[in-house]
């Protein structure tokens, strides 16, 4: 298996604007290309009492909702801390997730819920789930993710959702977050020993330093050795097929080095900083046009129709109608095309 730092989606079919399902071959999709750490063949396995998933190392509660009923974000840390107290299923090191933890479970091929098809996990409830991760641009907020669909976005703290417990770091393929400050259900900043948050445990693998280095028309990601156009704004707004069309009529153009493509949704989302927002990148980033929203190369396999994309000021992660022509174009290169195009 190849690590990538970032995981393949999941997605094995093609889909056109209008959701028909299509041959992958030319079409430029996510399912076209595949690309990111692959999933192995079975992928869960139960040990002892607990469920590891083999792709990220992580272990999973094997009861998606062991808490029983929804919970505030405070009293979903609390939860967690106590069953650490109680060394529950016999382990005293369950953490909340944080976001890309939470996420990593996600299949863009499924729907209610979205994970992996033959999943060995009781009582999911298809519905938004808790990370340990606040939201930067709204620290009264927290990230959780919808089992339903597989969006990612932010609620009140007060609000009550579901709790799923992990143990394991998962640094193997999974990287930090990038979160540093711990906050309150208020969004006050306060120390982050004994608070079972994203950025006391600080779970991943960690950021290369400096990140970012340059390469051939454009920008080389060190965590994932993908190589990003640094204009971050290849057409202007435009819909999902034109999008693309434009990368591939780009390729085609003089002077270009060869190899872009549209990113897949968990590419895209590997730029995220949840320390920052507006945007939501690492401050030594060195792209230039940056915009809002972006389309990525996934289709929604909750309504074919529409297809993923990242909200760059936020670090969402949510959907858009393929038809309407209000997202942007941010290019990708694969990483053997980025090492051998570094300047």
């Amino acid at each position: 298996m190849s690590d990538t730092g970032y995981l393949q989606t999941g997605q094995v079919t093609c889909h056109d604007a209008d959701g028909c399902r299509v041959d992958c071959a030319g079409t430029g999709q996510d399912a076209a290309f595949r690309h990111g750490t692959p999933w192995p063949e079975s992928r869960f396995w139960r040990e002892g009492q607990c469920i590891t998933d083999r792709l990220t190392g992580l272990v999973w509660h094997p009861n998606a909702n062991p808490a029983e009923f929804p919970l505030t974000w405070q009293e979903a840390l609390d939860f967690v801390i106590q069953m650490n107290v109680d060394r529950h299923l016999g382990h005293s090191d369950w953490r909340l997730p944080n976001r890309r933890e939470l996420r990593s479970l996600i299949s863009h091929q499924t729907r209610r819920p979205a994970l992996p098809e033959g999943h060995p996990f009781t009582n999911v409830f298809n519905g938004w789930y808790w990370s340990s991760t606040t939201a930067a641009i709204s620290p009264a907020h927290a990230w959780y993710v919808d089992m339903d669909g597989g969006r990612m976005f932010y609620g009140g703290k007060d609000q009550s959702f579901m709790v799923w417990p992990v143990r394991g770091q998962g640094s193997r393929i999974l990287s930090v977050t990038g979160q540093i400050w711990c906050y309150s259900a208020r969004g006050d900043e306060i120390p982050c020993p004994g608070s079972g948050q994203d950025a006391e445990l600080f779970c991943g693998r960690p950021w290369p330093a400096p990140r970012f280095h340059p390469c051939r028309d454009g920008v080389l990601d060190r965590l994932t050795g993908l190589c990003w156009h640094r204009p971050a704004d290849l057409c202007g707004p435009v819909t999902w097929a034109q999008a693309l069309t434009a990368v591939d009529q780009f390729n085609a153009g003089p002077d270009k080095y060869p190899g872009w493509r549209l990113p897949n949704i968990n590419e895209l989302e590997s730029l995220v900083d949840c320390s920052r927002h507006d945007p939501a990148l690492p401050a030594a980033h060195a792209f230039t046009a940056l915009q809002d929203v972006y389309w990525s190369a996934t289709t929604s396999l909750y309504e074919r129709d529409w297809a993923w994309a990242l909200y760059l000021n936020k670090g969402a992660v949510g959907v858009g109608q393929k038809t309407q022509a209000k997202f942007h174009v941010w290019p990708v290169r694969d990483q053997n095309d980025a090492v051998s195009a570094i300047e």
